[in-house]
């Protein structure tokens, strides 16, 4: 009885993203015009579908492959075939399931016999935290390309200035509180044994290269994923403005709202992509695209690992 009030609240919040996700998406139908969003799907160049989803899957292998040297900084040993077909079964199950993080928990959960659940755990949270900052650092420097620059983007008021000033406010405050633990240990012995942990598994000298060129790496794959995805449907992308507008766009499916994202990602696009030329069916279709994408792209690389 104590266990099933106990995962109410839990079943309550599922379901809740559930409607929250089904929800937005009837506002966008009605607000972006869902006929012209289909017509949009049904001439979608599916040369550029499958690029896409060829994107993710590679994004996927080099995300897996960051995984086992983050691992290994750690003192876990993971083999990369076993990295790879676990990293794929943590996508199947956060495309499927609300939270966006269940399947990372698997992960952590199913890596933790060498080590125990705690550095495993501390692994994939590394690992994950290692693909925002890379995202977060293609969108600064995007961003103050096309915002500084002249014949850039030109950027709102409105978003200009929430954005530039996030971006300054975390570079700063996460800079300036790594410097300050490593000089001052600010936190208690345990929480700074985690951080110096943390720190070494993204910033020794063994795997710094490593972090810098797969982060790079795997960030380029999904940028370039989702502007496949708007090349599918006819939206013009230019260099600059699309590794400043897109990293936003895939920021917004963090947001713990919706499942995996839809709905809130398809919203951040139907306001973002038509700065750049867009009509907003053919944003939100480039989104729908997207997330499809990541669907077969996790379901074929699963059915992949499993017959191997």
């Amino acid at each position: 009885m104590n266990r099933a009030i106990a995962t109410m609240p839990s079943a309550a919040l599922r379901l809740g993203q559930v409607a929250f996700t089904v929800g937005l998406g009837l506002l966008l139908w009605h607000a972006a015009d869902g006929p012209a969003i289909l017509q949009a799907l049904a001439k979608a160049n599916l040369a550029w579908l499958a690029a896409a989803i060829t994107a993710l899957l590679c994004q996927t292998v080099l995300s897996a492959w960051r995984w086992r040297i983050t691992a290994g900084a750690l003192g876990q040993t993971l083999p990369l075939p076993r990295a790879i077909r676990e990293y794929f079964l943590s996508q199947a199950i956060n495309q499927a399931l609300p939270g966006g993080v269940l399947g990372d928990a698997t992960r952590a959960v199913r890596a933790r016999s060498e080590v125990g659940l705690g550095i495993s755990g501390l692994a994939v949270g590394i690992e994950r935290l290692a693909g925002q900052i890379a995202m977060l650092i293609t969108l600064a420097v995007a961003f103050a390309a096309t915002y500084l620059w002249s014949g850039g983007l030109d950027w709102p008021k409105g978003y200009a200035g929430p954005v530039g000033l996030s971006l300054v406010g975390v570079i700063i405050g996460t800079t300036a509180a790594t410097l300050l633990h490593k000089r001052f240990r600010l936190l208690g012995t345990r929480a700074s044994e985690w951080v110096d942990l943390a720190l070494h598994a993204l910033l020794s000298k063994h795997v710094l290269p490593a972090q810098i060129g797969l982060g790079a790496a795997i960030t380029i794959c999904n940028v370039t994923a989702f502007g496949f995805c708007a090349w599918a449907v006819g939206i013009p992308l230019s260099l600059a403005p699309f590794f400043a507008i897109v990293p936003i766009i895939l920021f917004t499916m963090l947001i713990p709202l919706t499942v995996s994202g839809w709905g809130v990602r398809e919203g951040s696009a139907a306001l973002l992509l038509p700065m750049i030329g867009a009509t907003v069916p053919d944003a939100v279709a480039a989104s729908v695209l997207f997330g499809i994408s990541m669907l077969i792209a996790a379901a074929t690389g699963l059915i992949l690992m499993v017959i191997k």
